[in-house]
Order: structure tokens, then C-alpha cells, then sequence
């Protein structure tokens, strides 16, 4: 009678450890129907539906042959909950140099005034070419640059690359820029929703 006690457990615990499967685990993790609306960080898919995916290699060659829009998700750091009064804090964000960092446009609900900023930011930064090569990236296993990425092909962008490694997969053999977020995605109009 104790193995059956044991049947439940064991097949509880496998449950979980294949829900926790990483991208590159034979299980791996399944494109969602629509945007991700979870938690930003947590493992990925591998692949992105309309979209070319790329590692660090292939984004240097398309810097260097294409030009790419580089669009960099990553989300501000935040000041620390327990950092004392007065104490001096001053994050600095580095990123692909020539990039153009858009901190919150890989969230899942963007509201419609955030959705619309978008598309005329990209518009503006290729010029409106529908052909311009971009790149979407935050950190490795961002949600965010999977969902910008998605977004940007359901804007009929035909050459989107999303670059899964982010920042700390490029920076291993590259070199960053300190960056600030851009000054027009910040300065959009924010929306009045649930306000």
C-alpha cells in the first residue's frame, strides 16, 4: 500500500518539474494564442511565430549589413525597498549600443493610448518601412521582447528578429552603452483607464 502513496507524489512532483521545463528543455514552452499576460520573467519559447530568431552572432551581422531598429524592453529598475533615507542611488541601464529602449511596451495589456504610442514610435524610428529589419531584446527569459515582437508582426513588420539572449547574452561579447529610456515613449500620453 505505501508505493501507491507514492504514485501521487511522484507524478505531482513530475508535473511541476516539467511545468518549470526550461525553453531548451525537451518539453520546452508552447507560443500562448496571444500575448503573454504573466509574469515578465520566466522561461520562453523558441520560437515566435512570423518572426526570425536570433542569437548574438546574427545580430552583430545585421548591425553591420542591415541596420537595423534595435528596440530594447527592459523594464527601469526600481529604487530599493530598503535603502536607507537619503542614501544616494543611481541605476544605470546599458544596452545595445544604437539602441532604442522602450521600457514597458513588452507588457501583455497594453491599453489602447499605450498601443497606439507604440505603433507611431516604430512607425517614426523605420521610417515606415514595413521591410526594416528590427530587433526586439530585453534579458534573458523577458516575455517582454516576445510580446513586442508579436506586436510588431501583427503590425505587418515582415523583418522582425527577436534576440532571446537579451543584454547579458550580448554583452558577453560585446560591447553596451549606458542608455536612457526614450524620451518620446516617455513623454506619450498615459492613459486614464481605471484612473
Amino acid at each position: 500500500m505505501r508505493p501507491v502513496l507514492h504514485l501521487p507524489v511522484v507524478a505531482a512532483a513530475a508535473v511541476f518539474l516539467i511545468a518549470a521545463a526550461p525553453a531548451d528543455s525537451p518539453v520546452g514552452v508552447r507560443e500562448p494564442d496571444g500575448y503573454w499576460q504573466g509574469a515578465l520573467h520566466g522561461y520562453t519559447p523558441q520560437t515566435l511565430a512570423g518572426a526570425t530568431v536570433v542569437d548574438a552572432g546574427e545580430v552583430a551581422k545585421l548591425i553591420e549589413d542591415h541596420k537595423p531598429v534595435l528596440l530594447d524592453v527592459s523594464e527601469i529598475d526600481r529604487k530599493p525597498a530598503g535603502l536607507p533615507p537619503g542614501r544616494l542611488w543611481f541605476p544605470i541601464h546599458r544596452n545595445i549600443a544604437g539602441s532604442t529602449w522602450l521600457p514597458g511596451s513588452g507588457e501583455g495589456d497594453l491599453d489602447a493610448v499605450a498601443q497606439d504610442a507604440l505603433k507611431a514610435r516604430v512607425a517614426d524610428l523605420t521610417g515606415g518601412d514595413l521591410e526594416r529589419p528590427i530587433v526586439t531584446y530585453c534579458h534573458p527569459d523577458c516575455w517582454g521582447s516576445w510580446n513586442l515582437g508579436k506586436r510588431l508582426v501583427a503590425l505587418g513588420y515582415r523583418k522582425v528578429h527577436w534576440f532571446p539572449q537579451g543584454i547579458e547574452g550580448w554583452q558577453d561579447g560585446h560591447d553596451t552603452a549606458v542608455s536612457r529610456p526614450d524620451a518620446r515613449w516617455a513623454a506619450r500620453p498615459k492613459s486614464t483607464v481605471g484612473q
